[in-house]
Order: C-alpha cells, then sequence, then structure tokens
C-alpha cells in the first residue's frame, strides 16, 4: 500500500506530464496548422490509410472521422506511460460529440506494469482470443480492463474492415458504430517509434491527436503503417481464423476502395478478461 508520501510524490508527477503533454499538443497543433496550409498546394499520393476515430473536435464529423487519409502528426517518442504503474486519465467533452459516452467513469490511476493480460473475444463468426502486454501498453491494457468489466463491448459491432495491399484490419470498438464514439476519457498514445503492425497484431485506434480511447483494430494481413498506434498484444490462431473468415466477407468500399463496413455485420457478443 503506497504511503502518504508516495502519492503525493504520484500526483505531482502526473501533474507534471499532463503539463507538459498540453505543451507538446499545443506545439504539434501550430505545426499541424503549417503541414496543413503547405498541403494545399501540394498533391501526395498516400499509400496507407491512417486509422482514426472521432473523439469530438477537428474529427467529430464521421465521414472526415472514416476516411480522412492522414491528418495525425506521430506522437513524440519516449518512456511509455504507465511505466511508473500509474496512469493519467484525461476527461473529454461528451457533450461536443454525441456518440461518446459519458457515463464511463475512468480507470483506476493505479495500473500493471508488468506480465501479460488474456481477452477472450467472442462474435458472431467465432472466437477471438487476445493476449495484452502490460509492459508495453500498460495504460491502453488497463482501459480495456476497466471497460471489459463494464460490458462496454458487449453487443457492439465492428464498424470498419479494410482489404488494401498495405492495410488489413478489422476496427471496432465503437458502441455508436459509427467510428466517432468512444468513452468518457482518453490517454496518450503509447508508442517507441519501432511499432509494427504484421498479421496477429491488435492495436489501438486514435483520433489523430495521440490520444486514444476504446477503439481498436485487429491485423489479419501484415499492414504498413507509421508507428502512431498503440500496440496492445496480440490475436491467437483461432483468432486469426476467425478473422481470416471475417475479412473474406470484405467490406462496402463506403470509405473509399477496399475500406468500408464490413459487408456482412460483426457483432461482439462478448469482451471479458479471461478468467
Amino acid at each position: 500500500m503506497p504511503s502518504n508520501k508516495q502519492r503525493r510524490e504520484a500526483a505531482q508527477r502526473r501533474l507534471q506530464r499532463q503539463l507538459e503533454r498540453r505543451a507538446e499538443l499545443a506545439r504539434k497543433r501550430r505545426r499541424n496548422l503549417l503541414i496543413g496550409v503547405t498541403a494545399a498546394a501540394v498533391v501526395l499520393v498516400v499509400g496507407t490509410v491512417l486509422l482514426v476515430t472521432g473523439t469530438g473536435g477537428d474529427d467529430a464529423d464521421p465521414a472526415a472521422a472514416e476516411a480522412t487519409p492522414a491528418s495525425a502528426a506521430p506522437p513524440t517518442p519516449g518512456v511509455v506511460d504507465g511505466s511508473d504503474g500509474t496512469c493519467d486519465w484525461t476527461p473529454v467533452d461528451t457533450a461536443a460529440n454525441p456518440n461518446l459516452q459519458a457515463d464511463t467513469g475512468t480507470p483506476p490511476v493505479e495500473v500493471t506494469p508488468t506480465g501479460t493480460t488474456e481477452v477472450d473475444v467472442t462474435t458472431n463468426f467465432g472466437a477471438i482470443g487476445l493476449t495484452l502486454d502490460n509492459a508495453n501498453a500498460p495504460c491502453a491494457v488497463a482501459s480495456m480492463v476497466y471497460l471489459a468489466g463494464q460490458g462496454y463491448f458487449d453487443g457492439t459491432v465492428c464498424h470498419r474492415e479494410t482489404d488494401s495491399e498495405g492495410l488489413q484490419v478489422l476496427q471496432c470498438g465503437d458502441p455508436s458504430g459509427t467510428g466517432t464514439g468512444g468513452p468518457a476519457y482518453e490517454f496518450p498514445t503509447q508508442v517507441t517509434g519501432a511499432e509494427t503492425y504484421p498479421r496477429g497484431t491488435v492495436a489501438m485506434a486514435n483520433s489523430g491527436q495521440g490520444f486514444d480511447g476504446s477503439q481498436f483494430f485487429l491485423v489479419w494481413g501484415d499492414s504498413q503503417l507509421p508507428p502512431s498506434y498503440t500496440v496492445l498484444g496480440t490475436v491467437d490462431e483461432a483468432g486469426l481464423a476467425t478473422l481470416d473468415t471475417i475479412a473474406a466477407n470484405g467490406n462496402d468500399g463506403s470509405n473509399g476502395p477496399g475500406d468500408g463496413a464490413p459487408t456482412q455485420e460483426v457483432r461482439i457478443q462478448s469482451l471479458v478478461v479471461a478468467a
């Protein structure tokens, strides 16, 4: 049990991290504005589509959230947030985005930064087993465990499937099914800059602002993405077989060629932490 002195020191560290992140976000917004002005005069051919979610603000429009190719500056690599056993959960303005769930509360501040966590996902196409890496993504794992304990993911649809050459994923975790939903909090993307996304990876989608919520993606085919997405862990062999069945059905192309809602609805019947 931490002493009062340890709690005060942990609180001071969290406050310092929050101040540093706010300053960093302000710098990124100024830089992104300059990039946006420059990009208006240049036509770029983008080989991959970034995985984004809408958590309010610039990405509140579902169409923009689902189809915008590249709006995010990669988060600044550094020490993995949560490695000290604590995480910062930043409240979001749920009034600005009706697809956010205002009643989720926030996970505990203290988390487990070691070992792995097994998660069982049951879908209408079959089972998907996940092994989550607490050391690599302590805050993201803690968030998924917390939300799973509320039944947050149960009965939700996986709203996006992609089957382009460089991006082959199934995206889930939004109870609204719109691609813009999430919980009443967000937390920093946890990357080192060395992340890759081969077949069997499970990772967090984000809003393009360096913050994660509840949406995640399951990689069924090797995908070429920048190291901007928290790697949560891996999918088991049975889960990959389930994903292959889902992927074989394709998508409706509503976000562009090879990108859209699954042609056959994919529904998470339950997502629970294994006993």
